[in-house]
C-alpha cells in the first residue's frame, strides 16, 4: 500500500510540476509576443510620446494608411467618456460615478495633429502609440495612454491608462534622498463613445496574466464625423450637427 501510495504522489508531483513548466512558458511566451517593435517616431515633446509600432497580434486587415484631419481626430477624441467602476455595493452606497472625458482640451490640441500624422504614415501591420503626461499641482504625474488603429469601417481606440497619478521621481544624483510618494494603485475605469449609436462595441482586450487595463472601443468613425461641427470656414455636410 504504501509503495503504491509512493508512485501516486510522485505522478502527483511530476503533474503539477509539468502544469507549472506550461504555464511559465505559456505566460514567457506571452510577453514576448506583445512587446511592440516601435516603426518611427511621430512625436517627443517632453514627457509626451506618439510613435508607430507593430503590432503584436501582426494585425494585416489595418486601412492603414488613412487620412483623417487634426479636426477629425478631436471629434472623435471629444466622444470618449471614462468613469470609476463600482461594484454593487459601491454603487448602492455612493450611486453611479459620474461620466468624464477623457481628453481634455490641452491634451487633444497636443494628440490630434500627431495621431493623424501617424495614422497616415502607419503601415497596414502597425498601430499608432501614445503616452501623455503633465504635472500636477502636487508634484505627481498624470498620464494617459493608449493606442488607436483602423480597420474599416471601425476605429479602434484602446486606453490603459487614464489620468493616471504617479508619485514623483527620485533624484539619483543626490545619496541622501526620499523615495517617492506611493501612489495609490489606479482603479479600474469604464468607457464608451458617445453617440453610443456609433459605437460598435467596448471589450476589455486585457492580455492573460497581466495587471494592465486594456479598454477598448469600436466606433463607426465616418457616420460620427458626418454629425461632427465643422471647421470654421467650411461648409458643413448634409445632416451635420450645426454649432
Amino acid at each position: 500500500m504504501e509503495q503504491i501510495n509512493s508512485r501516486l504522489t510522485r505522478k502527483v508531483l511530476w503533474s503539477l510540476a509539468f502544469v507549472l513548466l506550461a504555464m511559465d512558458g505559456a505566460i514567457a511566451s506571452g510577453c514576448a509576443r506583445q512587446a511592440p517593435v516601435q516603426t518611427a517616431a511621430v512625436l517627443e515633446g517632453g514627457r509626451d510620446v506618439v510613435r508607430t509600432e507593430r503590432s503584436p497580434a501582426g494585425a494585416s486587415l489595418n486601412s492603414h494608411p488613412i487620412n483623417l484631419t487634426p479636426h477629425e481626430i478631436s471629434a472623435l477624441l471629444r466622444g470618449v467618456r471614462v468613469w470609476e467602476r463600482r461594484n454593487i455595493i459601491h454603487e448602492l452606497l455612493m450611486g453611479k460615478a459620474d461620466k468624464k472625458r477623457a481628453f481634455r482640451e490641452d491634451e487633444i490640441s497636443v494628440l490630434s495633429p500627431a495621431l493623424s500624422r501617424g495614422l497616415a504614415q502607419a503601415a497596414r501591420t502597425d498601430r499608432v502609440y501614445f503616452h501623455l503626461s503633465n504635472p500636477t499641482e502636487t508634484g505627481d504625474e498624470e498620464t494617459t495612454t493608449g493606442w488607436v488603429y483602423v480597420q474599416e469601417p471601425l476605429l479602434y481606440l484602446v486606453l490603459t491608462e487614464v489620468h493616471d497619478k504617479h508619485g514623483p521621481q527620485p533624484d539619483i544624483s543626490k545619496y541622501d534622498r526620499q523615495l517617492p510618494n506611493i501612489s495609490e494603485v489606479p482603479g479600474p475605469f469604464n468607457v464608451t463613445f458617445e453617440p453610443e449609436e456609433y459605437l460598435e462595441r467596448v471589450g476589455s482586450a486585457s492580455p492573460w496574466f497581466s495587471p494592465e487595463q486594456q479598454e477598448q472601443l469600436e466606433i463607426r468613425f465616418r457616420k460620427a464625423l458626418s454629425i461632427a461641427e465643422p471647421v470654421p470656414g467650411e461648409e458643413p455636410k448634409p445632416g451635420s450637427l450645426k454649432p
